[in-house]
């Protein structure tokens, strides 16, 4: 019986210069920056670096997931609009939650497989900070003595009802299964830490940051849109939540838990930022004398249990390298995402993955995990680490709450070995 699952292989789809805004602590200098203003600056900045005329675009697609103002049913217009892409082209909002950013590639990869699309701009974009505080049930108004239902969003997002638990304890849920301790945690936080260090030290981080400040984004005949920071910083160069965090450090963190091995210090980190990236055909790519960054390959995504939906990067890397007739020791690289610790944890080992070849820049521990940007965040990490390296193939993927995950498989052509 064939493995269920979406797949698609990609003959001649390629992605150029991509690119993103530091990624920067939750209620730090972005937190009065909507979502839609951070993906036009990395908009704007994927086209200018990837040396392609917004006049080429053929396609928008956008992913956002919490609303960061009350605009933001018009997120994926706006970005294309004040990117400065023609009017006659289309915009569309994408979700799969945690693995939005890749299905935003995805899509990309299937419109131009198909022959609709020569190029796409393809942005993520999230606000950690302004997730609003919301109500649902207070249309019809408020009778004396109700309660009042307000409710933080981005905490009451975290909880699956189907499975009447929260993501963090889908986590625990794997570590049980899996054998993983406190310390093994905590470990693998500590080095995540300590590679973003490194990544940024070495200057590898900057090479995909744009420097946000206050601007204005103007457009012919509409409404001028822009960037405030916040408080007195005038420039935001590099992300802000890495930092050396030994072990016996976060080893005195408390657990979510009672008993658990999740902490704040060894799960993603709340960040605000957004990335882009163009993808085109390689005849596109070709007629304009382009060169590329990568090839996307391919794409997977899987549906798992629900209650232990951090393992969804397993099955969807296995059905990926299934139906792309490669093995795991093909792949020189892979970017996961660190939902949490003990999450990435498990998915390395229910795949047998050697760690050394696993987020060798960081991961969300260390860099944060602002939800639809993270996937086109990895991605272009992956392509540019894949260059660095001289290496062929490599993986992106992530787990998304509810119980799936996808992965995307690139390959750099420039590749000796």
């Amino acid at each position: 019986m064939k493995n269920k699952g979406l797949f698609n292989a990609f003959d001649d789809v390629w992605m150029h210069a991509g690119v993103r805004t530091p990624m920067v602590d939750y209620c730090g200098a972005l937190g009065h920056v909507s979502p839609t203003d951070l993906g036009i600056k990395v908009a704007r900045e994927a086209l200018a670096r990837a040396s392609i005329a917004a006049a080429d675009i053929d396609s928008v697609i956008t992913g956002n997931m919490a609303p960061g103002d009350f605009d933001q049913f018009f997120l994926p217009r706006h970005i294309g609009l004040y990117a400065g892409v023609p009017q006659e082209v289309p915009a569309i909002m994408v979700q799969r939650i945690c693995g939005t950013g890749f299905e935003l590639f995805r899509q990309a990869g299937e419109q131009i497989q198909s022959g609709v699309c020569e190029a796409a701009l393809v942005v993520g974009t999230e606000s950690m900070t302004r997730n609003p505080i919301a109500a649902f049930d207070h249309r019809t108004g408020f009778k004396l003595g109700a309660p009042v239902g307000f409710k933080d969003y981005m905490w009451e997002a975290l909880k699956d009802p189907a499975a009447g638990i929260n993501m963090i304890q889908t986590a625990e849920n794997l570590a049980r299964r899996y054998g993983i301790t406190r310390e093994q945690v905590d470990q693998f936080a500590s080095d995540s830490f300590a590679k973003a260090v490194a990544a940024q030290s070495s200057g590898f981080l900057a090479g995909e940051i744009v420097p946000v400040v206050s601007e204005k984004f103007e457009q012919d005949g509409y409404q001028p849109r822009g960037i405030r920071l916040q408080g007195k910083v005038t420039e935001v160069m590099a992300d802000t939540h890495p930092r050396v965090s030994p072990v016996d450090v976060l080893a005195r963190l408390r657990p979510v838990f009672d008993g658990g091995v999740q902490t704040g210090g060894n799960s993603a980190a709340l960040v605000d930022a957004a990335a882009a990236c163009v993808v085109t055909s390689g005849a596109y790519a070709k007629a304009h004398g382009q060169q590329p960054l990568a090839r996307v390959v391919a794409a997977a995504a899987v549906g798992v249990p629900p209650e232990i939906m951090g393992i969804g990067p397993a099955p969807a890397i296995r059905l990926l390298l299934e139906r792309a007739g490669l093995s795991l020791s093909d792949i020189g690289r892979f970017e996961i995402n660190e939902a949490q610790g003990a999450q990435t944890l498990s998915v390395a080992r229910e795949l047998g993955l050697d760690l050394s070849r696993l987020n060798v820049n960081g991961g969300a521990i260390a860099l944060g995990h602002p939800l639809a940007c993270t996937g086109v965040r990895l991605t272009v990490t992956l392509a540019r680490e894949l260059q660095r390296a001289n290496l062929r193939y490599g993986i992106s993927s992530a787990c998304v709450g509810g119980g799936q995950g996808i992965a995307l498989l690139l390959e750099n052509p420039q590749a000796t070995h």
